[in-house]
């Protein structure tokens, strides 16, 4: 099958993370969509900290932190932003009730004490 001079500049779109969760949630009679929303709260962590990387220049968040990471590592400005935006991310969509992070030393309890989902990054 030949392909048109626009097919081949316009690739397919695909398939994104919302379309594959509604998708395939319904395939699991017992899927209660605690999981999905899960999985939203970080596709739109993900989001955001693209966001942040496109601009990092701009802003400068770019370079060392100062500080070091639990593993003794020297933390990056975009670590600790990405750190922050996963936190919020997760905390706001309270699914999570807990975060472990090789960014914090403890674990961050999250205060959604009827979640069941425990995250690490």
């Amino acid at each position: 099958m030949e392909t048109t001079i626009a097919e081949n500049i316009a690739m397919p779109v695909g398939v994104t993370l919302d379309r594959y969760i509604m998708h395939n949630q319904n395939s699991f009679a017992f899927a209660t969509g605690e999981l999905s929303q899960l999985l939203r709260d970080i596709g739109l962590a993900a989001k955001i900290i693209n966001r942040e990387i496109k601009r990092a220049g701009l802003i400068d968040i770019t370079g060392g932190f100062g500080t070091e990471n639990v593993q003794g590592e020297a933390q990056q400005k975009l670590d600790v932003v990405a750190n922050i935006r996963f936190i919020r991310a997760l905390i706001n969509g309270g699914e999570v009730c807990a975060i472990i992070s090789e960014e914090d030393d403890d674990i961050i309890y999250t205060g959604n004490n009827k979640s069941k989902y425990v995250t690490c990054k």
